[in-house]
């Protein structure tokens, strides 16, 4: 179900394929005059050989300019790069990029071999050796050179961004990011704790009347426990102890001792959610409080990179700081 496939990939919630290829090109300088000096540098296509997570030696482009990492373009927007292609499933895409998306055609998640083929990428992507096992490597490699960014799925967005910044040529970039984000998420933290009591929070997805809960160390788990500070209510380190993704199912019945002060409610059922209308719900400590803020499937919430998580943090603010 489309569900099934949105846990599996968002904010790292399964390895959606990310892909980072270098088109090689030889070609050496030539010495002479100033004209025939500028013709051989115009011809030469400049590379720099990287190994990647798999061991595979690969040519990337210095400055490439057709790029392709599906399910990655929130550190591609960061880092100033507009990919040939963005990820998309039956249902959706990154709504919360699409300010600096407009106009990037879509690309089913799975990357079909023909959809990648079409959009001639110089550069790709992966964001763990499983995308590409099977014999992918290869078939992928035969379209542009294919860079693998991990051999496991990487559920350390930090690490991720660093990763596409080396490929991309933009490590300073990619470092600067990272400490902009760093200060915001600081300054956020140090807002939340003025009163001297951190509040409790839980991030909950409701999707086909069925709920999921955050983990404690992934995706917004991380923004609200690990960067923001907040309290990890005891049902989300218990649900946290066994998850095996970034979302993890949670009965309603087991919700009604969720201990958090408020509640992130990110609602993909919108007019139909008809769990929302029932009594155990609304007998949830923080739901009789009306402390839940709700957001659409659109919003950030349901992923994870520098831009997402900084959208974040600013819903968080607007709820809890008031």
């Amino acid at each position: 179900m489309v569900y099934n496939q949105k846990i599996r990939k968002i904010a790292q919630i399964c390895g959606i394929v990310l892909l980072s290829i270098g088109l090689t090109a030889c070609g050496s300088n030539q010495s002479g005059n100033g004209s025939s000096s500028q013709s051989s540098k115009g011809q030469q296509s400049q590379t720099r050989q990287m190994t990647d997570a798999m061991g595979h030696k690969v040519n990337v482009p210095v400055q490439p300019k057709r790029v392709l990492a599906s399910y990655m373009e929130d550190y591609l927007v960061a880092l100033g790069v507009k990919p040939v292609a963005q990820w998309s499933v039956s249902n959706g895409i990154q709504e919360y990029l699409q300010d600096d998306l407009k106009g990037v055609p879509t690309i089913s998640y799975d990357l079909p071999f023909e959809e990648v083929q079409k959009f001639k990428p110089d550069l790709i992507i992966m964001n763990s050796a499983s995308m590409v096992e099977g014999g992918k490597y290869e078939q992928y490699s035969q379209i542009a050179p294919t860079y693998v960014a991990s051999k496991e799925q990487n559920n350390d967005w930090r690490k991720e961004l660093r990763a596409v910044g080396k490929v991309l040529n933009k490590e300073a970039k990619a470092g600067q990011v990272l400490a902009d984000y760093e200060k915001t998420a600081k300054k956020a933290k140090e807002k939340l704790a003025e009163n001297g009591r951190t509040p409790s929070a839980a991030a909950i997805w409701l999707v086909n009347n069925k709920f999921f809960i955050v983990s404690q160390n992934v995706s917004s788990g991380t923004v609200l426990y690990n960067d923001l500070g907040l309290k990890v209510p005891d049902v989300v380190k218990e649900i946290s102890a066994k998850a095996v993704s970034n979302w993890n199912a949670i009965s309603l019945e087991k919700l009604t001792e969720l201990d958090a002060d408020y509640i992130f409610l990110i609602n993909s059922d919108k007019n139909s959610a008809t769990e929302l209308d029932s009594a155990l719900w609304k007998n949830i400590p923080a739901v009789k409080k009306h402390h839940v803020a709700e957001f659409s499937a659109n919003s950030s919430w349901l992923y994870t990179g520098t831009i997402a998580n900084q959208e974040i943090i600013r819903d968080v603010l607007k709820t809890i700081d008031k």
